[in-house]
């Protein structure tokens, strides 16, 4: 039993792996918001599992229509899963943390949303919008996976930080007016 959950597993892995040695570079999305536009570089070489789970959302469309939910001035700015109603859509599998990839949470960077369990991040992402150090992996404290960076329209995440907020039942921080994901899209694709 255990022999076929290991083989199943690296058959599954397989293809991340050879995703990440295959050399192809790091691959750029960009998020149309209703705000204006954020491109982001992915560390496929840093953060493989992570990059190719994000990019399958992305590929299925899967962010089209949801908010940036969670709006932190001077902190950070969350979405990816939730919609304008902030009903949570259907996400996938959670997969592995891989906050130990040396990457941090600077200014700028992009980072799986998760819960308390290290290993629960699906869709929902944040950008940080100021270095949250804090976040990043320590001895004893799982961190949050940085997996790419703005590379154009930090403009645009700095602007929908200054949001105003309201707290919406179980929900805080969310903008008043919905800062809507449009759709995000490979950049090779545009």
């Amino acid at each position: 039993m255990l022999r076929s959950l290991i083989l199943s597993l690296s058959l599954l892995l397989a293809p991340l792996a050879l995703a990440a040695d295959s050399g192809l570079p790091n691959p750029q999305v960009v998020i149309k918001t209703s705000q204006g536009d954020i491109t982001l570089r992915l560390f496929r070489d840093k953060a493989p599992i992570t990059v190719e789970n994000f990019l399958k959302y992305v590929d299925e469309g899967f962010y089209s229509g949801t908010i940036f939910h969670r709006v932190i001035p001077n902190f950070m700015i969350q979405g990816g899963g939730m919609l304008p109603d902030l009903s949570e859509k259907e996400a996938g599998e959670p997969i592995v943390n891989e906050s130990k990839n040396k990457l941090h949470n600077m200014r700028g960077t992009v980072a799986m949303a998760r819960t308390a369990d290290p290993d629960s991040a699906t869709a929902q992402f944040f950008i940080n919008q100021r270095t949250n150090l804090r976040l990043d992996w320590a001895p004893g404290q799982p961190g949050y996976t940085v997996f790419g960076e703005v590379t154009d329209g930090m403009n645009v995440v700095d602007y929908i930080s200054t949001a105003p907020v309201q707290t919406v039942g179980p929900h805080a921080d969310v903008p008043v007016e919905p800062v809507i994901i449009n759709e995000i899209v490979r950049k090779s694709l545009l």
